[in-house]
């Protein structure tokens, strides 16, 4: 047994980092449970394909409006009363939720109500998670951290939690809410066992919009960081517009049912497990710019892909391709990102990069949710298969700034 924790978690990695690793795989599987509960829930109350893009954008809009607010308070408080506190107002917001299914209260208004509301809770716990990493592991031991933290988030988040919360949704609606709310409470036991080291602060509290714009720029003047954050921003909008009716593509393009449209998430997982498996290999054969464009060739092809498959055992392949591309893409991101960062700008940063992110996922979801209902469900995959195609054209030349040196620039003074 000490030798399997041994090879998962290296004691090099600390004793601290272990709590923190195993409170997040708790924290993932609850969310992989919901990840496939919301939008079967969603789909149980409305057919409507704006609505139910809708749902994923309510989801996507809190990080596109207060990510920058999270790096601040995130630069600024205690990251560990953050943590408690996001995660429990997810816990009260669940309930809420919980309480409504049981009472046959529910409606789509206040599903959507709901996912607005996890979403803020999340924006400044997932921000400040983002953090907590380069603040107890070395900085030669990043890529290792960061890579067990990925491979718990893929193997709990995306291979069992969909399964699982699919065939939990599928006995009561209302049982993946209350499993992840003791997953949640889990999770933040095992968080009060992490003790973080102090982060340097100015002296003086300075204005709020002074520590944004400090961020703000620190990001810009990174060009491998300003690469980064505009390329998963460009990619999100055609990404967003295919995902955010991935739920209505799973049963009207393929067929399948609630366990099926669980399983595609599973295999996106699986695909992230054999990203894991090749990604030290990967990362001493390619360099980080050529693997970036590897990937995002790869995206745009499997949005053609899927756009043209009916088949589901067709569609179960791309999506294993798609979680490989999607893991070594992430992993990478965030190891660049954490080692090129100083301690004191990790969470406004970080902000920014979610502003890419979710900015552009709010962009698609919108566009998505449109093409599918006033064509058909293929129609958001081929417009994000020639988005990404035009996108790749233009950003081709700036992925030569993801390079190995990643030295972080100072803070400003």
């Amino acid at each position: 047994m000490t030798s399997v924790v041994e090879r998962v978690l290296p004691e090099r990695l600390g004793r601290p980092f272990r709590w923190l690793a195993s409170s997040s795989w708790v924290s993932n599987l609850g969310d992989g449970i919901v990840m496939a509960a919301g939008p079967l829930l969603v789909a149980s109350l409305t057919d409507d394909a704006r609505l139910v893009a809708l749902a994923a954008t309510l989801q996507w809009l809190p990080p596109l409006l207060f990510s920058l607010l999270a790096g601040v308070v995130s630069d600024r408080v205690s990251r560990w009363h953050v943590m408690l506190a996001g995660n429990l107002v997810r816990v009260v917001v669940l309930v809420v939720l919980a309480t409504a299914i049981l009472t046959g209260a529910v409606s789509i208004v206040v599903v959507l109500a709901v996912l607005f509301l996890l979403g803020c809770a999340e924006v400044f716990v997932d921000n400040t998670s983002a953090t907590l990493v380069p603040m107890l592991v070395r900085r030669q031991d990043l890529a290792v951290a960061n890579s067990r933290v990925m491979a718990g988030f893929v193997t709990l988040n995306q291979l069992a939690g969909p399964p699982i919360g699919a065939a939990l949704f599928a006995a009561a609606h209302v049982v993946p809410y209350a499993t992840q709310i003791v997953l949640l409470l889990g999770a933040l036991a095992l968080l009060a066992k992490v003790r973080l080291p102090p982060v340097e602060r100015p002296a003086e509290r300075r204005h709020v919009r002074h520590d944004l714009a400090e961020g703000l720029r620190w990001a810009a003047r990174h060009p491998a960081v300003r690469t980064l954050v505009l390329t998963i921003f460009i990619f999100n909008i055609t990404f967003g517009a295919a995902w955010s009716v991935l739920v209505l593509y799973a049963q009207r393009q393929l067929g399948l049912d609630e366990i099926g449209f669980g399983l595609i998430t599973t295999m996106n997982a699986v695909g992230g497990l054999l990203g894991t498996a090749c990604y030290g290999w990967l990362t001493t054969k390619v360099t980080l710019g050529n693997l970036m464009r590897i990937g995002l060739i790869i995206e745009t092809l499997t949005h053609a892909a899927l756009a043209l498959t009916h088949t589901p055992w067709v569609a179960m392949v791309i999506f294993v391709v798609f979680g490989a591309h999607a893991f070594v893409w992430g992993t990478t991101s965030v190891t660049i990102r954490h080692r090129a960062v100083p301690p004191e700008l990790q969470g406004r940063v970080t902000g920014v990069n979610s502003l890419g992110v979710f900015g552009g996922l709010v962009v698609g979801s919108a566009l998505g949710g449109a093409l599918a209902e006033r064509y058909d469900v293929a129609t958001p995959f081929w417009f994000a298969a020639v988005g990404s195609a035009v996108f790749v054209v233009v950003i081709w030349r700036q992925l030569r700034h993801i390079a190995h040196d990643d030295d972080p620039l100072p803070a400003e003074s």
